[in-house]
């Protein structure tokens, strides 16, 4: 079983930048494909990056792609969404998850473990 949890959240202008951290529970943190999910009021949770068991390979949103960084340490039980150039339509909460899937998964279905979640709110 895996515990999440976010910080690094906040009000930031547009075109700022933020970096979300994600702390892990657990000794099976390098066993799970990690990604960051992110979901504005009225809408559906949507994918935002994800990164491999390693660390390796990562894959991004179209709407995120330049802009947006995932990273993990795995020594320190650590995944980090690093977000450069922010935009007002990047407001959301964003959220850390866990999959045991392998590939990147996109979907939130193949993902077993959440954090509770740190808002992001990008001003005009």
């Amino acid at each position: 079983q895996v515990q999440l949890v976010e910080s690094g959240g906040g009000l930031v202008q547009a075109g700022g930048s933020l970096r979300l951290s994600c702390a892990a529970s657990g000794r099976t943190f390098s066993s799970y494909d990690m990604g960051w999910f992110r979901q504005a009021p009225g809408k559906e949770r949507e994918f935002v990056a994800a990164v491999t068991r390693s660390g390796g390979i990562t894959s991004y949103a179209d709407s995120v792609k330049g802009r947006f960084t995932i990273s993990r340490d795995n020594a320190k039980n650590m995944v980090y969404l690093q977000m450069n150039l922010l935009k007002p339509e990047d407001t959301a909460a964003y959220y850390c998850a866990a999959s045991l899937k392998v590939w990147l998964p996109r979907a939130p279905s193949d993902y077993t473990y959440w954090g509770q979640g740190t808002q992001v709110t990008v001003s005009s």
